[in-house]
Parts: C-alpha cells; sequence; structure tokens
C-alpha cells in the first residue's frame, strides 16, 4: 500500500524518508529518523514498535543489517511487513515480507534504501532508485533528492489503488527551527488527489520559513541597508523591520549581522512599487 525511500546524504550530515501511500496521514506511520543515528520506514502491514526498536538498536551500534535481523527475529508477523533501513554509517539493509501483497519488493544500495508493496509494478522502485542516483544538481538537499525520487515513482505508476498522502522527515544536528533540535523537515499530506506534488509546494514553503540560508546568501547588515529595510517596514504598517520580520514569520532569514539576499530583493522590489 506505500512505496518509500530511506536515505543518508552523501556527506553523511542528515538522514531521511520520503514516502507516499493510498493511505490515510502515512507520515503518521512509516517515517522515523534521529539525526547521526539513522532512519527507517515500516510498512505494507507495519510494525510501528519498528521506529523506537530500530533507532535504540541503532543508537547502540547495531548496522542496519544486523538491527533488522534483531527486529524481524523476535516478530512472528514478519512476513507481512515491509522495512527499509539506513544507519549512521551510510549502511543499508531492507526486508518485504512473502505475505505482502504484490507487487511488492524493493532495493538497497550505499546509503539508500527503496521499498514498496501494492505497487503498479518493479518499475516504481527501479524509477526511484534512478532518480535518487540522478544527482543533476550537486547543490540538491537531502529533502530534495528524497523528494524527486518519491516523484519518479509516483509518476512510475506509485501505488496501484492510487494516491492519498504522502510524507517528508529529515533530521540533521541542529537543523531545526533556530537551532533548537534536529527535524529539518517534517511534512505531511494526509489527504490529497495529488499528494507528491502538494508536498513539493510544501517544501518550498518549508524552504522559505523554516530552513536558515547558506552564507553565500546572506548579506551583511550595513548601516545603509539597516536604514532602507527599516524604511521598507514602516512603508508596511509596522514600527520596525524586527516587528514585520516577527509578523511574516520570517526568523530564520535574519541574524544580528545579516539578511538572507531574498529578503533584501523582496523588500526592495516591493519597497519601490
Amino acid at each position: 500500500m506505500t512505496f518509500s525511500i530511506v536515505a543518508r546524504s552523501d556527506d553523511g550530515e542528515s538522514w531521511g524518508v520520503a514516502v507516499a501511500s493510498r493511505f490515510l496521514a502515512v507520515g503518521s506511520v512509516v517515517p522515523a529518523a534521529v539525526a547521526e543515528v539513522g532512519a527507517i520506514a515500516t510498512q505494507a502491514w507495519a510494525n510501528v514498535a519498528y521506529k523506537g526498536q530500530a533507532l535504540s538498536l541503532l543508537d547502540e551500534g547495531a548496522t542496519a543489517p544486523v538491527a533488522l535481523q534483531r527486529l524481524l527475529e523476535e516478530d512472528d508477523g514478519r512476513e507481512h511487513r515491509q522495512v527499509g533501513l539506513v544507519d549512521s554509517e551510510g549502511g543499508s539493509a531492507g526486508h518485504t515480507g512473502s505475505a505482502c501483497l504484490p507487487w511488492a519488493g524493493g532495493r538497497t544500495g550505499d546509503g539508500y534504501a527503496v521499498q514498496g508493496n501494492i505497487l503498479a509494478g518493479e518499475e516504481v522502485v527501479v524509477a526511484m532508485e534512478a532518480a535518487w542516483h540522478d544527482v543533476s544538481d550537486p547543490g540538491f538537499t537531502l529533502a530534495r533528492r528524497l523528494l524527486a525520487a518519491l516523484r519518479a515513482g509516483d509518476d512510475a505508476g506509485g501505488d496501484s489503488r492510487g494516491r492519498q498522502s504522502a510524507a517528508l522527515f529529515v533530521v540533521s544536528e541542529g537543523a531545526g527551527y533556530d537551532g533548537r533540535d534536529d527535524v529539518a523537515v517534517d511534512l505531511r499530506v494526509d489527504d490529497h488527489t495529488d499528494p507528491c506534488a502538494e508536498l513539493e509546494r510544501l517544501l518550498d514553503l518549508n524552504e522559505w520559513y523554516l530552513t536558515p540560508p547558506g552564507d553565500d546568501a546572506r548579506v551583511p547588515l550595513t548601516d545603509e541597508l539597516r536604514a532602507d529595510l527599516e524604511a521598507f517596514a514602516r512603508g508596511r504598517g509596522r514600527d520596525s523591520f524586527a516587528a514585520w520580520v516577527g509578523a511574516e514569520n520570517l526568523e530564520m532569514r535574519v541574524g544580528d549581522d545579516w539578511v538572507d539576499q531574498q529578503l533584501v530583493d523582496l523588500a526592495r522590489t516591493e519597497g519601490a512599487q
């Protein structure tokens, strides 16, 4: 009923899961990840206890194959389960039980595991694996790569029953809101006619509102620029630029001595109108 990809970024700093299904709120069931530990997707007749158990085993030093073996040997329902795992070093493992409904299967490689059940065919996981490897843009984040793989699977037929929900979950140390946790992306489309496309729209918003810009996009906050931004904010009915930033939920795009280039461009464009 589900297709997913679990992966670690090539730089070894991020872990995540992308998943879609003809199932309500698939993001509440399938994905889990912990920074510096690993990630898991549990699906088919999902055993949600696998999430905590697997991440605990990985945190204790087990590799993905060893952790998966431990999960399965203690579960009488193993033949109904489908699982993909990636550990802290990028080791991967996958399992598709013999009782999973066809088409069901998966592929694993260095840093990733792709799996699905009740699919249109094997071409779904083949397309997902190919998209994962086709990194035409070296600046792609892990979230973008995962989503590209998910959309490739959807385009190849996806869940044979149709579409309903999708989710994207990515972790990296200190990547959360204001650096207070490790959750870089936690997006869910619970019930939608085209959930993968909607997930992509939400990721665009996540990058704008909740992801700080890289160093190359940070403009030094000079006295002249500060004056321009203060004037822009007053023109929008705010007492200060800081107040405007807070009202627009753009705190992640400014610092004590810098402003995101996109924010500067926005202010100057709108300020000129």
